[in-house]
């Protein structure tokens, strides 16, 4: 296995938890407790812990299971412009060094969508 392979199964798996983190929570927290700097509807809220929750998914299984593997990278783009809005939404509602936490998260999800463009070429 080449170093690169196992450095990006390594973000892709670290990723992975964060965003399932991230995404149950939003789904199984009360909108109430979910308040921040910015105020975003409670739907909308949702909907980014179901695209959290499925890029988390699509991070690992499909290249792992080799069932339609270039959705991980798809999956990775996906989370990268959720980190954009993010990073956007951070440094409105709160200290701009706060941005730089997502900023950090989305440029490791830009490189496992660069790192495994390969399966989208194969597909």
């Amino acid at each position: 296995m080449k170093k690169s392979n196992v450095m990006l199964w390594t973000v892709q798996g670290l990723l992975a938890v964060l965003f399932l983190f991230a995404g149950i929570s939003k789904l199984m927290l009360p909108l109430d407790q979910m308040a921040g700097p910015v105020a975003l509807p409670g739907f909308f809220l949702r909907f980014l812990g179901v695209a959290e929750t499925l890029g988390a998914i699509g991070l690992i299984l499909p290249a792992l299971l080799k069932i339609r593997p270039a959705l991980t990278p798809v999956a990775a783009a996906g989370l990268v412009i959720i980190m954009i809005g993010a990073t956007v939404i951070t440094g409105i509602g709160g200290p701009a060094a706060m941005a730089l936490i997502p900023l950090a998260v989305g440029l490791l999800a830009g490189t496992v969508a660069y790192g495994r463009r390969e399966l989208l070429r194969a597909a």
